[in-house]
């Protein structure tokens, strides 16, 4: 074999040199791609789970593409499943945002009791949440709201009290009740602080007077600390959940894409709070109120008068308003609602959310509540609005379970002429 000269060996080093650092250089990057990763999944890193447990369940929930509408109107509708949360529903974010308050302020204390005149959601989400800060939930319901409903909130451990509806002006309506009961909380929760400084005497042998046997000591817990009126309608504490939770979270999911928003209003805080952050977001998100029969918002937001055409007729029935949906419509400016900003209005029969609810179980699964199924009107009414094109995003309130004695029940919608019977959406004048 040849020896290895000079001339051979130049090209052969420089090779070997070229070759050197080329290694050099790919481990260099190899070493500080490696450090990037290694911290980008250090950053990245699954959080501890939080100590506050239910609570943190609660919110940010999915927004779906509803298919059949989207599909029939050639506009993005999109529902926020708020039913997903712990409690059932959008009242979640209420009942946590409610108590946190209270207890913040001192007006609430662990072991107190929070009560609340309610149709039913908030209540469940109340008596949900109300164990995770230590606290008891007393309910006030009207008697016409679906039995189920009381039963969730027995199950859950709520004192529950089942009234007569009446008019928000009456003394007993369910709101008004509810109220009392906070101060008759305060005054038991007094009277057991008083005798606990009695030396652990009972009050019978303090100069012979006994302690008042009232329905006090039948209703409230022993250890009752005190109570606290959520009062949803006007609290706006409830405005503040969705200012700060729902509406970002809408916000953030559609990606600034978004054209309008719609939703029914009972206390009015879900519309109320969405649509001030989003309009303070882009002035061009269009927002809208969807109403049910006989409640006077439509025309407060339309006309600015609150005016329906049942009390003008003068045919005001047993119920503030005239509807088989639950937890939405009402015939006064709550402080909640008063904070909302809107751009229209839209009227949405029950035969109409009746139908809804049987398409949207039909075509795309999703088994909704009554005040989902008007909110879902509401999106079709502001599709045909503004045309195809558009992305409009609408609450799926809660689900179907809490209304199988009523807005589901056959026997209970032929005795209004409600049985469904459309094959598509042309109660919606969609073909």
């Amino acid at each position: 074999m040849a020896p290895v000269t000079e001339r051979t060996t130049g090209p052969i080093i420089a090779a070997a040199a070229t070759i050197s650092i080329a290694l050099v250089s790919y481990c260099f990057y190899c070493k500080k791609s490696y450090t990037k990763t290694t911290y980008s999944k250090k950053k990245t890193s699954k959080p501890k789970p939080s100590k506050k447990g239910l609570v943190d369940a609660i919110g940010n929930t999915p927004l779906i593409r509803i298919n059949s509408l989207s599909d029939a109107t050639g506009c993005e509708i999109l529902g926020k499943c708020e039913f997903l949360n712990p409690g059932g529903s959008v009242k979640d974010r209420v009942a946590v945002k409610i108590i946190e308050e209270a207890l913040e302020s001192g007006k609430l204390s662990q072991g107190g009791v929070v009560t609340e005149g309610s149709a039913g959601s908030t209540a469940i989400s109340l008596a949900t949440v109300a164990p995770s800060y230590g606290c008891k939930c007393h309910v006030v319901i009207p008697d016409d709201a679906a039995i189920e409903k009381s039963q969730i909130l027995e199950a859950l451990g709520a004192k529950v009290e089942r009234v007569r509806p009446v008019s928000i002006t009456h003394r007993d309506h369910y709101v008004n009740i509810a109220r009392r009961r906070a101060i008759e909380a305060n005054e038991f929760a007094s009277k057991h602080r008083k005798v606990d400084c009695l030396d652990g005497k009972e009050p019978a042998h303090i100069n012979d007077y006994g302690p008042d046997e009232t329905k006090q000591s039948s209703i409230f817990p022993s250890d009752c600390t005190g109570g606290f009126f959520a009062d949803q309608f006007e609290n706006l504490a409830n405005f503040r959940a969705h200012y700060d939770g729902t509406g970002p979270e809408i916000w953030e999911q559609t990606g600034d894409h978004l054209d309008a928003f719609v939703a029914a209003a009972g206390t009015g805080g879900t519309v109320a709070g969405v649509s001030r952050f989003l309009q303070e977001k882009n002035r061009n998100i269009k927002c809208f109120l969807v109403d049910p029969p006989g409640s006077s918002l439509f025309n407060k937001v339309t006309r600015g008068v609150m005016y329906t055409k049942e009390e003008a007729e003068g045919k005001r029935l047993k119920n503030p308003f005239d509807t088989i949906t639950e937890g939405i419509g009402i015939n006064r400016l709550t402080q909640n609602f008063m904070m909302a900003k809107l751009d229209g209005a839209f009227r949405g029969t029950d035969r109409e959310a009746v139908e809804m609810s049987r398409f949207l179980l039909k075509n795309d699964g999703l088994f909704l509540g009554s005040s989902s199924a008007m909110n879902c009107v509401g999106a079709i009414r502001v599709a045909q609005s503004l045309g195809p094109g558009h992305t409009i995003v609408t609450i799926l309130c809660d689900n179907g379970m809490r209304h199988l004695s009523k807005f589901y029940d056959a026997q209970y919608l032929f005795q209004y002429g409600l049985t469904p019977t459309a094959t598509g959406l042309e109660f919606l004048d969609i073909k």
